[in-house]
């Protein structure tokens, strides 16, 4: 169903609140427009493009992060309740995947898996002990991947904490793994060895 311009801009900036992470190629598809026509929709509503939206989602977050430093970081944050939750974002690029096939290499959904379990951990000192990881299907050449950390267990005593991670390609799960996370326990009032 075809919008005027007044209404097709107001739900775009209903659209990318909901979404930041939204493409334009994604918001052309569901208006039924041309992406030089959300392009300018944007301008005029003065929205960033995504990458800029990214960016500064990311810094914000990022100064919360307490177990490693933003180089550290593979993917951006783009949500983060430490202890909790957190959001990362990946972009495969040329680098990133085999030349024989542009399929990316597992290392990287890995790395960015892993440095997200890292990431949400409220301490200055996470590790990982172990891990269990299955690939769900092959990610692409320029397919974005969204990894969504969840804490399921803190055990202060032990000093762990257990980080389950999928990753996502649109709504298709690529990734799954569960993180066993060492932790100091300096954090939580003890103080010396145990």
């Amino acid at each position: 169903m075809r919008r005027n311009k007044k209404e097709r801009q107001q739900l775009l900036k209903e659209t990318i609140e909901q979404n930041p992470f939204i493409t334009d190629e994604e918001l052309a598809e569901q208006f039924q427009v041309s992406i030089q026509t959300i392009r300018l929709d944007r301008l005029e509503l003065s929205i960033p493009e995504l990458r800029e939206r990214i960016k500064n989602v990311a810094t914000q977050q990022l100064e919360d992060v307490k177990s490693l430093e933003i180089e550290d970081v593979i993917g951006e944050i783009v949500d983060l309740e430490l202890d909790n939750s957190a959001i990362s974002l990946f972009e495969v690029k040329r680098e990133h995947v085999f030349s024989r096939n542009h399929i990316a290499r597992g290392h990287h959904l890995f790395a960015q898996a892993n440095s997200l379990a890292v990431a949400v951990i409220n301490d200055q000192l996470a590790l990982t002990a172990s891990s269990t990881v299955r690939f769900k299907r092959l990610v692409k050449e320029n397919e974005r991947v969204v990894a969504k950390a969840k804490v399921l267990e803190v055990e202060n005593e032990k000093g762990r904490t257990v980080v389950e991670v999928n990753s996502f390609v649109g709504t298709e799960l690529v990734f799954t793994g569960t993180f066993h996370m060492y932790r100091s326990n300096k954090q939580h009032g003890k103080e010396g060895n145990e």
